[in-house]
């Protein structure tokens, strides 16, 4: 039996940083950057904008802006039944793959008393209508569909046709200047902002090497964590044979690529800020390699990266917020002069972003809590 080699939890810090593009800022275009991560997370119009400024050398507001205006670029639910920013070729086969864990929304008590009796299909087909050759806001799309279904509630109406057709948000929706989620989004027909056809089948086996590509190497139950999907074993185990098989120190089976890189141990890297939400925070079930769970817990109620984190030595290290000028960093515990001093000037390059022209901008350490 072949020996399995086993990556510390410190190299594999570091492999997620170098593949998250985190360790050091890389000169790629924001549209290359977007299809090796397959999706970044868009809840709050701002975070994909906070994301790629932190990974990538140069970034300007208009570079992810523009590719949203053309539709290189689209805003939709896919990962886990979340708001995510993802290329419109990519959305055509990642929002099909992940649409069994869209489609259990349905389930929830929101909808529930609304679609009751509702025949789905003929209201996803009355749905597509009306957005053919159009844009609408959710409220005027509901409006619209409960003239077509009298008694039901128009906004989950609208709300089920973006859970079972592919609908994407306009770009105005996904523009800079949004820290929260916008209250009334206008919703097209994918296809018609893309140009590109939904694809007809379920491609799991390419969303898991796409996974691995930026987030590998994990384990089964590390992609099931990510995507929202279940039952993903099967198709692991299908591809055991072009798969490099590692175990982390807890003794988990860890998958790679076969010829994805490696990153050593005690490699320095830098302080960075990472939005609410990012990627490297919520990619894998077992984050310790990222975030402890103590912390976890404590910030996101399970769930880390509910709140922007900074992160010092490639783990998060603390929360900050932006508010009147200032962006306030607060660690979790004690940092070093070293340390206080590199959260410090990352902190004043994030500003040069997020209020270029405000001479007043400033950042503050706080005391660690």
């Amino acid at each position: 039996m072949a020996c399995v080699s086993v990556i510390r939890t410190r190299a594999l810090n570091r492999t997620l940083l170098a593949r998250q593009f985190l360790d050091e800022r890389v000169p790629l275009a924001p549209l290359a950057a977007i299809e090796h991560l397959v999706a970044m997370q868009g809840q709050f119009p701002n975070s994909p904008y906070l994301g790629l400024r932190t990974r990538l050398a140069p970034f300007a507001h208009e570079n992810l802006a523009k590719l949203l205006r053309d539709g290189a670029v689209v805003r939709s639910l896919t990962l886990r039944r979340t708001v995510h920013v993802s290329s419109g070729k990519d959305y055509s086969w990642l929002r099909p793959a992940v649409q069994p864990v869209v489609a259990t929304a349905l389930k929830s008590s929101y909808y529930a008393s609304e679609i009751d009796g509702l025949d789905l299909d003929e209201l996803t087909r009355v749905g597509r209508e009306l957005l053919a050759g159009s844009t609408l806001t959710r409220k005027e799309f509901g409006r619209l569909l409960a003239e077509r279904f009298p008694g039901r509630h128009g906004g989950r109406l609208a709300d089920t046709v973006e859970v079972t057709a592919a609908l994407t948000h306009t770009a105005q929706n996904a523009a800079w200047g949004g820290w929260r989620h916008p209250s009334n989004v206008a919703v097209t027909l994918a296809e018609e902002q893309t140009g590109v056809p939904l694809s007809e089948g379920r491609d799991l086996k390419t969303l898991i090497r796409r996974y691995l590509a930026a987030f590998g190497p994990a384990s089964v139950m590390d992609v099931q964590a990510w995507s929202g999907l279940t039952k993903l074993r099967e198709v692991t185990d299908a591809m055991r044979g072009d798969l490099r098989v590692l175990k982390g120190e807890n003794g988990t089976e860890l998958l790679d690529l076969p010829d994805a890189a490696l990153a050593e141990a005690d490699r320095p890297v830098p302080v960075r800020f990472l939005p609410a939400f990012d990627n490297a925070l919520l990619g894998h079930r077992d984050r310790t390699r990222v975030i402890s769970d103590e912390d976890r817990k404590r910030y996101a109620a399970g769930a880390a990266g509910g709140v922007p984190m900074f992160l010092v030595d490639g783990f998060a290290a603390g929360t900050w917020a932006f508010e009147a000028a200032t962006i306030t960093a607060t660690p979790t515990r004690p940092l070093t002069d070293a340390d206080a001093a590199a959260v410090l000037a990352e902190g004043a390059h994030l500003l040069d972003f997020i209020a270029p022209e405000n001479p007043d901008r400033r950042i503050v350490l706080a005391d660690p809590r």
